[in-house]
């Protein structure tokens, strides 16, 4: 994160002196006539707020030195301002009084009118104890530059170090005068700075920050006093702007102005001057010099002088020039100055760099860091002019890329898509999954992986979000609202989605978008509970994976849009409707942004997809041997990622154990991948509405992936004869994904990448944490592949412990007992089961079971009851030949989750999927009785002798006259269910 953050560094060390508290000494008399009736914060406090600016000080009125002396005991003053009026000796003696006790505390004298600055200065006792001197005209900003001016000249060998800082140095000796020319440069400085930050910055905080590098500004009265600061500060000073008659030598000088502007010129040349005089026939003189004369009685002198500032000290737009002066082309923001530089004629930016107008206009925008890096550039360091310009281009770009690294930034027409900043198409909330790849981005591109991890890339593809504020646009120009509330079929809801109109600045970003973007596309929900840390839930609403391949553009940019509606429409389908009922959500209250992405992965002849995919949880619920549950778990697979989230056979492994084997060869054989997924890249206009989130898909049997010769790094061979498993193809046999080569002889650091992931998304999230991820095993010109970081999601459950005293349990009273399970808590308040018939299943038909659970989840649901769902093999499996291949809305009620494994139908978790995802975040049970075990049980007879609620063809459902107690331990995963409530727990 620090490189993000290297940036503000430089502005939060800026003005490290703050006034903080003031104290205010005055007669309550004169008090009052300067507060105006009691306004007297709303003066100094005002142009604080107009601006802004969030370090207001604080003021403390007194009107005696006990009252003083008191004050400054109880607490440390930054600046004493004394006001004097009518009686000015009382707050003089006072302050007097302060400086000979506090000498290190400035004191400033507000004079109540000008008339009194000679009467005042006439005491020269009076004048020694006072810093300085202003006069009241009328204008309240003369509080803020009061304070302004004490801090600029604490800060400014701090800022200009530092920061790079510019000066404006005002030579003026008259109170009267420089008590109007500088609440006028304040406040024009000030406007112009936060004119400039608000057109290139959309952080708050960085816009506060960033006025912390505006110029600062250094009042000198004598000539004496110019030349010292202009010694100090030359390489720094912006302009300098001064009178004509001051001080020089101890005596008045006429000509002090003149002499100065040209005592400066001799070594800086180009330096923006402005003589200022009371006298016009001055003008002449002035220009000569090259300066810019002001008249002091002018009737337009705040605008003269905004005017200055605007065209000579780079607060306006910058002009850029040719060698006679005369502007060829303007500049508003950084990005047009960086467009033009590859535009305008090399004449000119040797024109601008000869004189520095591209660090001083980069300085008075807040690029200090940009600026610093051209400062002390020369034109004369580069052979050509071509060269000068390649290095202008090549700054501007470095920096605008580090400063974007992991960063939201907002689509521009003529910007390159780079994968290390997700790009916003609109605004609103990001939703859960956007904010976790925002999240992600901001992670590993702030972070040098290569250095931990060599021989892998950590990249994130291509990405960009639709704000949350575009579905509102949407509903409501459309007049969805009553239409998905009236309870209207979701196909036909679908239906009027697709005839709705995305707003016209959307639109109009999808197609400059899709001009760069040729790779299939996933067009991805992201609503404001989706993978958030709450109600963290996967699968619910669609995704679709469009081939983007089309020959005609308008049909294309009509794929992405009708995908977009889509999974908005996906809200209001039944299964979101049915999750929003089990969570007691009201679905008018859900948001839905988008994500866009580019798919990981290769064409191969008609096909698209990545070698890898796969999820990975910081936290592994069924640990073997001597894995802990906290080094975490990972599934793979070869194809696009659907496969892993819908519970197909993929390989399970230990990100820090490798190359440990669980299974036996037979058994691998058994579990292995046979069927991946791609982008069927010859569907060039997938019916969305007609086929649904399958429409862009192909599923292939794994013979086609090695003819694609994707499979090389991936299997390994089964050997009947020898009952073994070999490495790699060479031989004859069935084909194995194991990923050998990968994890066993780390063709790519997979497992190592992964477990390092874990660890820092579970410290960064302060929680269990679960990612999508891809490989593309095609490696660059450093020999890395690249790891992709597709999603993350918090896992959420009870952390309490719950300890099972199974020596204190009556053996008659368990109902069932498994020693692999996931959970962590007790349950009191259960006595409904409802089981699949061992009688009557067969695994041929699991496809015809499902619409008995779905009818009893919604009969439980409208009840209000939880359940224990019991039935063999593995829910929520898309393969309906291991498992019922159930979604998590048709059992969304179901409190405990049993899968029972039969002697003909072993099961492996799959833990992986989006079913397993949303079972772990809403702390379900999932208890798993294998039948082979010695120590897991369930009680078939006790179950049927309860009484039968409702008997149906494939399931029962029946409940017990007394709530059952359900007890799971998250530590040892292990469970117990009994039917009274005397379960001993720790």
């Amino acid at each position: 994160m620090n490189k993000q953050n290297a940036n503000r560094d430089i502005f939060h060390d800026l003005m490290p002196f703050k006034v903080k508290e003031i104290l205010l000494v005055a007669t309550l008399y004169d008090a009052y006539a300067i507060e105006k009736e009691g306004h007297f914060p709303e003066h100094i406090l005002g142009e604080y707020h107009q601006l802004n600016l969030t370090s207001m000080p604080r003021i403390t009125g007194v009107s005696s030195y006990t009252e003083a002396l008191e004050q400054l005991k109880s607490k440390h003053f930054d600046l004493v301002i004394l006001m004097i009026g009518t009686d000015w000796h009382t707050p003089v003696q006072i302050g007097s009084r302060v400086k000979k006790d506090f000498p290190y505390i400035p004191i400033y004298v507000l004079l109540n009118n000008d008339r009194e600055i000679n009467r005042f200065k006439e005491h020269s006792h009076y004048v020694d104890i006072i810093d300085r001197i202003f006069v009241w005209n009328g204008d309240s900003k003369i509080f803020f530059t009061m304070v302004k001016q004490l801090e600029d000249k604490v800060n400014v060998e701090n800022d200009t170090s530092i920061g790079l800082v510019k000066v404006i140095l005002l030579v003026e000796d008259s109170e009267k005068y420089y008590s109007r020319y500088l609440p006028m440069l304040y406040s024009n400085v000030m406007e112009q700075t936060k004119r400039i930050i608000d057109d290139v910055s959309t952080d708050d905080l960085f816009k506060v920050l960033r006025l912390r590098a505006r110029p600062k500004i250094l009042l000198a009265t004598t000539y004496e006093q110019a030349i010292d600061i202009f010694d100090l500060y030359k390489e720094h000073l912006l302009c300098l702007i001064t009178d004509l008659k001051y001080y020089r030598e101890g005596t008045m000088d006429e000509e002090a102005g003149f002499r100065l502007v040209r005592q400066v010129r001799e070594q800086l040349k180009g330096l923006p001057t402005v003589i200022q005089s009371s006298d016009v026939q001055n003008a002449h003189r002035a220009f000569e010099l090259q300066s810019v004369f002001i008249n002091k009685n002018s009737e337009t002198l705040i605008q003269d002088i905004d005017s200055f500032i605007k065209h000579h000290l780079g607060f306006g737009n910058f002009e850029y020039k040719d060698a006679s002066g005369k502007t060829i082309a303007v500049a508003k923001t950084l990005r047009e100055f960086e467009n033009r530089i590859d535009t305008v004629p090399a004449e000119s930016l040797v024109y601008h760099g000869k004189r520095n107008h591209f660090s001083l206009w980069l300085m008075a925008r807040g690029e200090i860091k940009i600026a610093k890096m051209i400062h002390p550039i020369k034109v004369s360091d580069f052979k050509t002019p071509i060269e000068f310009r390649n290095y202008l281009k090549y700054v501007i770009r470095k920096h605008r890329n580090e400063t974007n690294i992991g960063q939201i930034v907002n689509f521009e027409e003529n910007e390159i898509l780079d994968e290390a900043n997700i790009v916003s198409l609109g605004t609103g909330a990001l939703g859960g999954k956007g904010r976790g790849l925002a999240f992600i981005n901001t992670l590993i591109y702030n972070l040098n992986f290569s250095e931990i991890i060599p021989g892998i890339q950590i990249r994130t593809p291509i990405t960009m979000v639709i704000g949350t504020d575009e579905f509102d646009l949407f509903m409501d120009r459309n007049k969805l609202h009553d239409q998905v509330l009236s309870g209207a079929d979701y196909q036909q809801i679908k239906k009027k989605f697709l005839k709705g109109e995305l707003s016209h600045g959307l639109e109009k970003k999808l197609r400059a978008l899709l001009r760069k973007m040729k790779k299939p596309l996933a067009i991805r929900s992201s609503s404001l509970l989706e993978d958030s840390t709450t109600h963290p839930f996967s699968g619910i609403f669609a995704t679709y994976l469009l081939p983007n391949n089309h020959p005609s553009f308008n049909v294309r940019l009509k794929q992405v849009t009708d995908a977009i509606k889509l999974v908005y429409a996906s809200i209001f389908s039944n299964n979101a409707r049915s999750y929003f009922e089990a969570i007691n959500f009201r679905v008018d209250d859900e948001k839905m942004a988008i994500v866009i992405q580019e798919v990981v992965g290769n064409a191969f002849n008609s096909h698209y997809y990545p070698h890898i995919s796969g999820t990975a949880q910081s936290y592994n619920y069924y640990p073997v041997a001597h894995m802990e549950p906290e080094d975490g778990y990972a599934v793979a697979a070869l194809g696009l990622g659907q496969y892993v989230m819908e519970g197909n056979k993929a390989y399970r492994f230990s990100p820090k154990y490798p190359d440990l084997q669980n299974y036996t060869p037979q058994d691998q054989l058994k579990g292995s991948q046979v069927k991946f997924y791609a982008i069927n890249m010859e569907k060039e206009n997938p019916e969305l509405l007609k086929l649904g989130e399958d429409a862009g898909l192909i599923s292939l049997e794994i013979s086609e992936a090695e003819k694609h010769g994707t499979l090389r790094h991936c299997a390994s061979v089964y050997d009947p004869d020898n009952d073994r498993i070999s490495p790699g193809l060479d031989v004859y046999g069935p084909r194995i994904i194991n990923f050998a080569d990968i994890l066993k002889f780390e063709y790519i650091p997979l497992a190592k990448t992964i477990e390092v992931i874990l660890n820092l998304v579970k410290e960064a999230l302060g929680a269990p944490a679960e990612i999508e991820y891809a490989v593309d095993l095609n490696k660059d010109e450093h020999g890395c592949a690249s790891f992709y970081l597709l999603q993350l999601k918090p896992l959420v459950g009870s952390t309490d412990d719950f300890e099972i005293d199974m020596e204190q349990v009556d053996p008659d009273r368990i109902v069932l007992y498994a020693e692999r399970s996931m959970g962590n808590g007790t349950v009191e308040d259960i006595r409904d089961i409802v089981y699949v018939k061992p009688e009557r299943f067969d695994k041929t038909n699991t496809e015809d079971i499902i619409p008995e659970i779905e009818a009893m989840n919604a009969e439980m649901v409208k009840s209000g009851k939880k359940y224990i769902l019991i039935g063999p093999g593995r829910w929520g499996t898309r393969d309906r030949f291991i498992g019922i291949p159930v979604a998590w809305p048709q059992i969304s009620n179901a409190r405990v989750i049993v899968e029972v494994s039969l002697p003909d139908f072993p099961m492996d978790a799959s833990l992986g999927s989006h079913f397993f995802h949303n079972v772990t975040s809403m702390n379900v049970g999932y208890l798993s009785v294998q039948y082979d075990s010695d120590t897991d049980y369930i009680d078939w007879e006790k179950l049927n002798m309860q009484q039968v609620i409702s008997d149906r063809e494939y399931i029962t459902h029946i409940a017990f006259e007394e709530p059952l107690t359900i007890v799971m331990d998250g530590k040892k995963r292990t469970s117990l269910i009994t039917w009274s409530n005397h379960v001993p727990v720790e």
